[in-house]
């Protein structure tokens, strides 16, 4: 299993946040993903097996941010 994301990418997740926003920024890894909702704040810390079930994309990466 290859990992797709990175520190600091947006990543879009299976269902999205309470607040209605479904753009979360990956803000640590390591055996657990942080991952901070883009519109609240909130921050959720996943066990990285759950988290690679509930991954569905990249939306913006964090070489693309930068520019």
């Amino acid at each position: 299993m290859s990992a797709e994301y990175g520190l600091e990418d947006i990543v879009q997740l299976k269902k999205p946040h309470a607040c209605g926003e479904n753009r979360w920024r990956i803000i640590r890894m390591g055996m657990d993903i942080r991952v901070k909702c883009e519109k609240c704040g909130h921050s959720v810390l996943i066990p990285r097996a759950r988290f690679d079930r509930v991954f569905r994309r990249v939306l913006a990466a964090k070489d693309e941010q930068a520019e």
